[in-house]
């Protein structure tokens, strides 16, 4: 069993930076590859980035290349989103997740792929 909590959303005008956090609960974290996953109202839950349990590969939409950084911390069970260079349109609530298991290709883009997800943690961007 894994709990997960954010922390580090907020308001911040575009073109600022903010790092989310996701603190875990139990001793296997090192052992979960994390995510993070992003929903806006109306809108089907966005994947954002994903670091394997070793923290050896990473992966991000698109969308956040370049601008988004995600880490974590496996002594610390902490995994981190470092977000530069904001946009209005990253403006979202954030959530993080765990997944102990890797299904291959580009699973990790998928919410169903995850087995513990945090309760979300609102970024907004003001233009």
């Amino acid at each position: 069993q894994v709990h997960l909590v954010e922390s580090g959303g907020g308001l911040v005008q575009a073109g600022g930076s903010l790092r989310l956090s996701c603190a875990a609960s139990g001793r296997t974290f090192s052992m979960y590859h994390m995510a993070w996953f992003r929903q806006t109202p109306g809108k089907e839950r966005e994947f954002v980035a994903a670091i394997m349990w070793s923290g050896g590969s990473t992966y991000y939409a698109d969308s956040v290349k370049g601008r988004f950084t995600i880490s974590r911390d496996n002594p610390q069970n902490t995994v981190y989103l470092l977000m530069n260079s904001l946009k209005p349109e990253d403006t979202a609530v954030y959530y993080c997740a765990a997944s102990h298991s890797y299904s291959g290709g580009i699973s990790y883009t998928r919410g169903s792929e995850y087995d513990y997800w945090g309760q979300g943690t609102q970024v907004t961007v003001s233009s």
